[in-house]
Formats: structure tokens, sequence, C-alpha cells
């Protein structure tokens, strides 16, 4: 068996405990300056937490905004919590980081897109149908913000 490094993985990692920093800074000292998130989620991600009503709105992805109005923001190793306001109707999430598609601040124009992609090594079994597809690898890439640019 041929060992290599998994660079995809490990910047996946790496651009995680970004988000988590980041993060963790603004829960400890508020959003400086005009910085501002908009992070999409997987709302199908068994960790993730949010209202049943959110849940049937929002059945594949949702964005959150963090900007004017959040509460109770709580970061973990494994994803943060937070309370934002959906129609004057707080409401508590909690959202994995493993869950996470985009992160956004479009004050600075940055932002990361985590994508699934299959790999050339994991080929698709045909001769058993039944059996589900075992799960795809994830691999993060920059994002081009062009399309939040004002």
């Amino acid at each position: 068996m041929a060992r290599s490094i998994d660079y995809g993985n490990l910047m996946h990692r790496a651009m995680r405990g970004l988000i988590q920093t980041v993060l963790a800074d603004v829960a400890r000292d508020g959003l400086p300056g005009e910085h501002h998130f908009f992070i999409t989620f997987d709302t199908r991600h068994p960790g993730a937490q949010l209202a049943d009503w959110l849940r049937a709105r929002y059945p594949d992805e949702m964005t959150v905004v963090i900007q004017h109005w959040f509460d109770n923001l709580e970061v973990t190793d494994d994803g943060f919590f937070v309370t934002l306001n959906f129609g004057d109707s707080p409401e508590p999430l909690y959202i994995p980081f493993d869950s996470i598609h985009t992160f956004v601040d479009p004050s600075v124009e940055f932002g990361l897109r985590f994508e699934t992609q299959m790999h050339d090594d994991e080929e698709e079994d045909d001769d058993d149908p039944e059996e589900p597809d075992p799960a795809p690898r994830t691999e993060a890439e920059v994002v081009s913000l062009d399309k939040w640019r004002k």
C-alpha cells in the first residue's frame, strides 16, 4: 500500500480551524469594524441543531448572517452555538464545523468554500446497487467573492 500525504484533508482541517479561531475571537471580543459573516451549512448534517420550522423551510442547506444581531455565540471544538433573529423570533442554532459549505466575510473580500468531490481512487461498485456509496471526501477551495461585491 502506497503512503501519501493527504493535502486536501489537511487543508480542509486547517480552514475549519481558521473559522473556529475567528468565531472564538468574535465570541470573546465582538465583531470588529465592518466585519460580518455569511455562513452556509448543511441542515441535514446529523449534528446540526435548528428549530423544526427552520429545518422544514431549509431542508438541504441554509445561509445565516452574523452581523448586527446575534447572541450567545459559543464556540466548541466541533462547531458553534449562536442565537439569531428570524422575523423578530430569536432561534438558537448549533452549526458543526463539518457541516459548513461556505464562510464569507464580504467586508474584506474573504471567503472559503468546502466542496465534496469523488477522488480517482474511489470508484463506484456497480455490481451491488443495494450497497450505499461510501462517504465522499471533502476538500477545501478558496471561493471567488465576485458575486458578493458591491
